[in-house]
């Protein structure tokens, strides 16, 4: 067991990051250690990197990132029950404190006292990564090795998708980043009808009629809106899956839902977003839910058992393979637009893509 390993961190405010060697986490009593096989650069990963207005006022250096990933339990501390060495495993990122009212009341997802690791604590783009063991996620022997790294972002599409009914119903999906790009997958596997997407990258758009969209509108050359209504006798879509965070596409999407429909919104925006709440919420009557993280551990078993029946398909969204060392080019790929996942081997044993 080496003492010291390779980390990617931030190590003091600006944009980019470093590539350290730091000493190997200690397993406190109720933690695990976890020999990190692949780990996934996330859109938040991205933010960090750029070190925009959100990153400046919430990330404090140093910090290893990446709170994607899957890997095998190395140790455990004296008091963890329930997995051993060798698991082969995953994490809810997302540490809540267990006694704050949310907590209490079943509602740990969203914590008052809520850490991310990868974010507030050392992160998984490393070799080892130290997690609460209660945290830990064992991954059915069904799973492949490249969807147990994604399962945090995947879990973030499941809990977006089953926040209300989705089969048989009509969808739209604004927004076809990597999240947007499950939901589409998602919704298809839990039965929903016809679903619509609109995203204005090429590469995201042919990737969305991969992963299942029946038509896919640029909103810049069409009029999205028009589109979907005609499409839906003039009614709009049963439900709406607001994955970009864009302030145009947020009410696109609200022009987009039939009266009574549901709107689920993820997308985070960098900016108020304007929305006639009248015509658009109050008179639908539309039900509006915020969507964030997972529910914990619920969001898990959904998106297990949908992993185990075969009816979601996600191998378009994986193509690229780094190892640590070659961060520069995951990133430069993945601020051109040009990658949906990139996932990072720590380890080595990458034998697949290096782009």
């Amino acid at each position: 067991m080496p003492t010291m390993m390779k980390a990617l961190r931030k190590m003091s405010s600006g944009p980019g990051l470093q590539l350290e060697s730091v000493a190997v986490p200690e397993a406190g009593p109720t933690d695990a250690l976890i020999r990190v096989r692949a780990a996934s650069i996330c859109g938040t990963d991205l933010h960090i990197y750029g070190w925009d207005r959100w990153s400046q006022s919430r990330i404090k250096p140093p910090l290893t990132l990446g709170h994607e990933f899957c890997g095998y339990v190395e140790r455990v501390g004296e008091e963890v029950r329930g997995i051993a060495p060798g698991d082969f495993v995953s994490a809810e990122m997302h540490v809540n404190c267990g006694y704050c009212h949310q907590c209490r009341i079943g509602q740990p997802h969203i914590c008052q006292n809520l850490e991310i690791i990868g974010i507030d604590r050392d992160g998984a783009f490393a070799e080892f990564v130290r997690i609460p063991a209660r945290n830990v996620w064992k991954i059915d022997p069904g799973i492949p090795e490249h969807y147990a790294a994604i399962l945090d972002p995947l879990g973030n599409a499941v809990h977006a998708v089953l926040a209300g009914e989705i089969a048989g119903h009509t969808v739209a999906v604004t927004g076809c980043g990597p999240i947007g790009l499950m939901a589409i997958a998602v919704a298809r596997a839990c039965g929903c009808s016809t679903l619509f997407a609109t995203e204005v990258n090429p590469l995201r758009a042919a990737l969305a009629k991969r992963m299942g969209a029946d038509e896919v509108i640029n909103p810049v050359e069409a009029d999205a809106v028009a589109r979907v209504r005609a499409a839906t006798s003039g009614a709009g879509v049963d439900v709406l899956l607001e994955m970009s965070g864009n302030p145009t596409a947020i009410q696109q999407g609200f022009k987009m839902l039939r009266a009574g429909g549901r709107a689920s919104l993820l997308g985070i925006p960098s900016q108020p977003v304007n929305l006639d709440l009248v015509e658009d919420v109050i008179f639908k009557g539309a039900t509006v839910q915020g969507i964030y993280g997972r529910k914990m551990f619920e969001t898990w078993v959904q998106m297990t058992a949908l992993l185990k029946s075969g009816r979601l398909d996600l191998e378009p969204l994986f193509r690229e393979r780094y190892i640590l060392d070659r961060f520069q080019d995951a990133f430069t790929l993945l601020e051109g637009g040009q990658a949906s996942k990139v996932l990072f081997y720590p380890n080595g044993g990458v034998d697949m893509v290096q782009k």
